[in-house]
This record gives C-alpha cells, structure tokens and sequence, in this order.
C-alpha cells in the first residue's frame, strides 16, 4: 500500500462541486484535495462519492483482508479522515473525562499523536445513540478542524499537522437536547460551524488561520443536527442547510441570506445532497420525509415522499437519488420527480451514511453488517455482504482501494471501540 499510495499523483480539488455532474472535474478552487484522501465528512465532494477508479475490498471478515486494527478509548460516532500518511478521529474518552483528537498511521494503524481538545464537560445526558465525539475533522492542508460540544457550549478548535493547539472559538451556548452532530465545513479561507439547539443556536464563520469570527447568522430554538454542506447550484455558491423547519441558503462568504423556505422537519440528521437543480432534505421528528426543494430561490417544494431517512444520508448520482432507511430498507427514486424506481430489505438498523465507489454503495448497520449494492435503475443487487464488529454507528472512509472504519466489539462485558483499516490482503 505504501508503494501504491506513493505513487498516487497529486490532484488539487476544491470543496465546492460544480454540479452540472457530480465529478472530480469542472470545479472551483478552493480547499485543495490530494488524490487518495478522505479529507472531511461524506469524502471529497461532500455527497459521500468516493474518487473512481480505486478498488476496495467487496469480502472481508475478522481475519480476512484485514491491513491493521487499533483499539481506541470510549465511545464515539464521528467517522474517520485520512490524509497524507494520517488517519485522524474525534474520541470521547468517559475514563478520563476528556475529548481527545487521534491521529493514527496510515500505513500500520499505530498511534502517532493525541491532543486533549476538552478536558471536562462530558456529563451531558444524550440519545443513546449519540455520543460526545459524533462528528469528523476536517483537514485543509495544514490545519485539523473539529467541532465539540462540551458542557453548555459548542467550540470549534484548530490544531496543526502534529497535533498542537493552534485556536479554539466558541460558537454559542448550547441546550442539549438528543445531542451534537455537526462537523466543520471548510470554504476558501474560512472554516463554517452550526450549532442549532433549543436554546437558539447559529451558524459561524471563522477565520481559518486565527478563529476570529468573520460572519454569524443566528438560528432558530430548535434541535437539529445536520452538518452544512456548499454546492454551486442556479449559478450561485449556496450553503445549504436542513431542519428547524426551514430549508435555508446563504451566501457563504458573507452569511447573507439567498432564500429560504419551509419544506423540511424540525430536527434532520442528514447533510444533503443534491443533482444540480434540486437539494434534498430529509428528517425524523416530528414527521418521517423526504424532499426536493427547487435550488433556484423560487421555494418550490417539487416533490415529498414519507420515508423514514433521519439518521443517514442520501447519495445523488445521474439523475437518481439513493437512500438507505433507519429501517434497514434501501430505496431508489428518480431526483427529478421523485418516482420510486426500487426498494429492496437489507437487514438491521443503519445511523452510519452509505458511500458510493464506481457504481456500488456500500452500506453499514449498526450491527457490523456492511451490504454492497450496485446503482442500478432496476432493482436491488447485491455483490456482497460482509460482517465486522457488533456495532458500528460511524460513516466509512473510502480512499487508496481502502476501507478505514470505526467500530466496536464487546471484550467479555466492556465494549471496546476499534478503528480498522479493511484491505485486499
């Protein structure tokens, strides 16, 4: 693997996507990507579309193609980032009191670093399917983002490539409701952080060098986890967002309000997606939805369906739209008009977000099964299943032909949590 990624060349790819196609080609700059990595939440574009053309594994099992396995302390959500030779996740560790950044090898899994981001301020009652590190880092080059909820409040904190503490700013006080979810999003020079809450919460840009808050859009009482997302769609960069109600697009530079619209819950899980014309949004509580809302700033809602997708998110690719359900029902629509074309049982309950690779999703429940699937128009086909782990909440990596995951497994009575690199052996 050393050798192969190695040899991956170098390609600067921005964050934001210029969807007239969902590619790794016609895009703006602005964050550069290299080849090979999984440098934030959902992958390079932000819609859970890994770089083609690599080749992960379709069979593993606990001893087969396996590359390494490291345990890691506590319990925790937010899924993997991997970068250069570093593989890097958020940890709440209950033992020691403390919220903690690790940074792993790429190549054999061994730890190189921790930084204690927030000792303290753990004791906050959740979802039982939450935890205090439920979101990823975010990587810009030079810098490690990540956001926390500690105590009564949200911080975002920037460390270096070797761990150090650079900044740490507080975005707003925060009532917990079910817990805390949203990861950073990166935009030029700027590093964007939401905090929706029912004590009303905002979204806060910040300078990414020195945290200085350049912009701050307050948001309605309400709870909702979404993590924000920038598509260029109608000819205009938008940050989008989902929930409180409202489906909402700024101006990512200024915070300036492009339009917003009802057409979504109150509380939503998912960072959305969308096919160049329509985002879609979809959500939990109070009402079971998913729809498709004209990007265009007309607020038309073009269609909405009854699904239950809260927990994870949705992938967009040429013109269908594919969901996994909490449920353990994977289901494809037409993103235009909505029309079911397909849906298939996989089994179990799913939190963790599917990810597509050349024209197969792969998708975990929260049992450690992971089934592979292919986009197809017709039907549910499956290539693969696999098992690892008895649990498993968090979103896979997918990048060099390699599968970084986090999972856990009980060690008589204590459960113990591992992130594994799944390779061809």
């Amino acid at each position: 693997m050393l050798t192969r990624r190695q040899a991956l060349s170098t390609l600067t790819l921005p964050i934001v996507c210029s969807l007239t196609q969902v590619s790794f080609g016609d895009q703006l700059p602005a964050v550069p990507v290299r080849s090979g990595d999984w440098p934030w939440w959902r992958g390079p574009n932000h819609n859970g579309i890994a770089e083609g053309g690599q080749k992960p594994p379709i069979a593993w099992s606990a001893d087969k193609n396996i590359a390494w396995k490291t345990a890691v302390p506590g319990r925790s959500h937010g899924s993997p980032i991997v970068v250069n030779d570093d593989v890097v996740v958020t940890i709440a560790d209950t033992e020691r009191k403390v919220q903690t950044v690790q940074c792993l090898n790429r190549a054999t899994g061994a730890l190189k670093w921790e930084t204690v981001v927030h000792a303290g301020g753990l004791d906050v009652k959740n979802n039982e399917k939450s935890t205090m590190a439920s979101t990823s880092a975010a990587w810009d080059g030079e810098r490690y983002f990540v956001n926390f909820l500690s105590g009564d409040s949200v911080y975002m904190t920037a460390l270096d490539a070797k761990g150090k503490k650079l900044w740490q700013t507080k975005l707003t006080a925060y009532v917990n409701h079910q817990g805390f979810g949203s990861s950073p999003l990166l935009y030029h020079d700027l590093v964007i952080g939401i905090s929706d809450n029912k004590g009303g919460g905002a979204i806060v840009a910040m300078n990414r060098a020195t945290g200085d808050i350049v912009w701050k859009k307050e948001r309605p009482a309400k709870p909702n986890y979404p993590s924000p997302v920038i598509f260029k769609i109608a000819g205009k960069e938008q940050l989008l967002i989902t929930g409180c109600d409202l489906v909402t697009s700024l101006n990512p530079a200024t915070g300036e309000r492009l339009w917003e619209v009802e057409g979504a819950t109150t509380e939503c899980v998912t960072t959305t997606v969308t096919d160049g014309h329509r985002i879609f949004t979809s959500g939990g509580y109070p009402k079971n939805h998913v729809s498709a809302v004209e990007a265009d700033g007309s607020g038309k809602l073009a269609w909405e369906n009854t699904a239950r997708t809260y927990v994870p998110s949705m992938i967009c690719h040429e013109g269908l739209l594919f969901a996994v359900l909490d449920a353990g029902i994977a289901m494809c629509w037409e993103s235009a008009t909505g029309k079911e074309l397909w849906k298939g049982r996989l089994g179990g309950t799913f939190s963790s977000s599917p990810i597509m690779v050349n024209d197969l999703i792969y998708a975990t429940n929260e049992e450690g099964q992971t089934f592979i699937f292919t986009t197809s128009k017709t039907g549910l086909e499956l290539v693969g299943t696999n098992t690892l782990g008895t649990s498993v909440f968090s979103s896979p990596a997918i990048c060099g032909s390699r599968i970084y995951q986090r999972i856990a497994e009980m060690d008589g009575t204590r459960r113990q949590e591992y992130i594994v690199c799944i390779a061809e052996g």
